[in-house]
């Protein structure tokens, strides 16, 4: 049996935590540049992570499944 560190639900979870602690990244980065006065930058920077935020839901629900199925 693999090492539940290693399952898919696992992986997917960190892969779902990475891209996290990405989104806070970026957007720590965008406050920086929008405060230097390039709102233009930001507001380009702001409108890719709206599509973090449109698929976190659909990993996490995904990922839940998986974990689910694993248990059965």
């Amino acid at each position: 049996m693999p090492s539940p560190e290693y399952s898919l639900p696992d992986v997917l979870e960190r892969m779902y935590r990475n891209q996290l602690a990405l989104e806070a990244a970026l957007m720590e980065l965008t406050l920086l540049v929008e405060s230097q006065g390039h709102a233009e930058a930001g507001d380009n920077i702001r409108t890719a992570l709206e599509t973090f935020g449109e698929n976190a839901g659909h990993i996490n629900q995904g990922f839940a499944r998986l974990k689910a199925q694993a248990a059965e």
